[in-house]
Formats: structure tokens, sequence, C-alpha cells
């Protein structure tokens, strides 16, 4: 898979992101095929890109408490 540029990407945070800066990811809408997600805490580091598909089965999951917080 090519990575696309994504300096001009528009990144968004989880509606249930809190304010407190914890651990939060953001999304970058917009790529066909593709989600670009960084660590909100780090804006300038790295971003790492899922096939759509695999990102839908991975929100699902989340959404189906698949996933149990530690």
């Amino acid at each position: 898979m090519r990575i696309p540029d994504l300096s001009a990407a528009t990144w968004r945070k989880s509606t249930y992101s809190n304010g407190d800066g914890g651990q939060c990811i953001e999304v970058a809408d917009g790529f066909s095929g593709i989600v670009p997600v960084r660590d909100s805490k780090d804006p300038n580091g790295p971003a790492l890109v899922f096939p759509s598909e695999a990102w839908s089965a991975f929100v699902a999951g989340v959404r189906a408490g698949d996933f149990p917080v530690v």
C-alpha cells in the first residue's frame, strides 16, 4: 500500500474524547480506501494508515465491547 501525502489532511478527534488531553486518537476523512490515524498528543508524529475495511471492523469491535479496558 502506498502512503498518501497527509500534509493537508483534516484531522478529527472522537466525540468521546474529553478535553483533558487524555489518550486520544485522531482520524482523517476523505481518503479513498484508507483511514489515516494519529496520536492527538503528537500531531507532528507518525500516522498509521489502515485499510477502510480493517478500520471499520476495529470500530465495530470497540462498540461491541470486544476490547476490555485495562
